[in-house]
């Protein structure tokens, strides 16, 4: 199994921004995809952005124009800038990998990071 250690959460006040960060335990550059997820108070965990092994990128509508991902696969990390941040942002944002391993597809995901968005 792959381990992800997300970073960079926090709190900001609407209209800023923040850069989260995650880090795999190993090599990225099979992974099939990388992605950040979120799950806010009460609420089911949802879609934020995609990046494929080839660089493709997938944006939920909420994120579309404020967010990037992006990967280094030199330093086995994915990132999501985060821009014009809204009160809605406010949740834990939480990195996953899906990736071939020992025969079968597998998925992995990190411990989360606490983001607030808050005057």
């Amino acid at each position: 199994q792959v381990q992800l250690v997300e970073s960079g959460g926090g709190l900001v006040q609407p209209g800023g921004s923040l850069s989260l960060s995650c880090a795999a335990s190993r090599s990225i550059f099979s992974f099939n995809a990388m992605g950040w997820y979120r799950q806010a108070p009460g609420k089911q965990r949802e879609l934020v952005a995609t990046i494929t092994s080839g660089g493709s990128t997938n944006y939920a509508d909420s994120s579309k124009g404020r967010f990037t991902i992006s990967r280094d696969n030199a330093k086995n990390t994915v990132y999501l800038q985060m821009n014009s941040l809204k009160p809605e942002d406010t949740a834990v944002y939480y990195c996953n990998a899906d990736y071939f391993m020992a025969g079968s597809n597998l998925r992995s995901w990190g411990q989360g990071t606490q983001v607030t968005v808050s005057s």
